[in-house]
């Protein structure tokens, strides 16, 4: 029996990236998946390898109308929710007075009103089946600031503290639903590849990343994902509120 046998996933932004290593994960360890992202034909290239242990769902997650869609099609295939990670993100590298107004709504569109969405219908479905949880991606751009990175800080900072909301809302409420953040710092994803790709010289910004990172490599999805992994199971019960730094010491000078 795996870890999480018995129990039903919803995975935003599951095309790619960490979303689509953690449905990998939930299936390993016994899960049954509705896997969800903007680009269906993608999505479904992605989940062809699960067989019938996953569902795929075309979906938006800045729309609201796309997640009350999307929640009602995860009940009625999988007959629950009991775990959901809001992983869908974008991110622009640019600094204040760079940033346009577009980028910086889109930002905070994907990232934190999408991850707000996730939480609002998540707790509503997961209240009348006796729980679950919650794992929103941040980022340790949520935890520290960077110089070009204002759109990215500001929503992955906002994801951090909405997560200790409705962590704590869920609790009062005592819902038995916990939720928590996860931290990354730079992982190979094609988040970061598409970064390093447009540098002048990809094997210099590569090399710079990795010269930002105590342990001195980039991170891979699988090592979130065995961290979300953890924090979907019945052994994470009692946490919640809490953030995960998944970030090669990092943020720890």
């Amino acid at each position: 029996m795996g870890r999480l046998a018995g129990k039903t996933a919803l995975v935003t932004g599951a095309a790619s990236g960490i979303g689509l290593r953690t449905a990998q994960r939930f299936v390993e360890e016994g899960a049954r998946v509705a896997m969800t992202d903007w680009n269906a034909e993608v999505l479904r290239e992605a989940a062809a390898q699960f067989g019938d242990e996953v569902i795929t769902i075309a979906h938006d997650v800045t729309d609201e109308d796309a997640w009350i869609a999307a929640v009602a099609k995860a009940v009625e295939k999988l007959g629950s929710i009991s775990i959901l990670l809001n992983s869908a993100g974008t991110g622009r590298a640019t600094n204040v007075e760079e940033t346009t107004l577009e980028d910086w709504r889109r930002v905070m569109a994907v990232n934190a009103d999408g991850t707000f969405l996730g939480c609002k219908h998540g707790v509503l479905a997961m209240k009348q089946t006796g729980g679950g949880a919650i794992v929103n991606i941040s980022s340790a751009s949520g935890l520290v600031g960077g110089h070009n990175m204002a759109a990215y800080n500001a929503s992955k900072g906002a994801v951090r503290l909405l997560t200790k909301s409705v962590a704590l809302h869920c609790a009062r409420k005592n819902y038995g639903i916990t939720c928590n953040s996860v931290h990354p710092a730079f992982i190979m994803t094609p988040m970061v590849e598409g970064l390093i790709a447009r540098g002048k010289d990809p094997a210099a910004t590569q090399a710079k990343l990795e010269a930002q990172i105590p342990i001195g490599r980039l991170g891979e999805a699988t090592e979130v994902a065995d961290m979300i992994v953890y924090l979907s199971s019945d052994e994470a019960r009692f946490v919640t509120g809490a953030e995960f730094v998944i970030d090669g010491g990092l943020t720890a000078g």
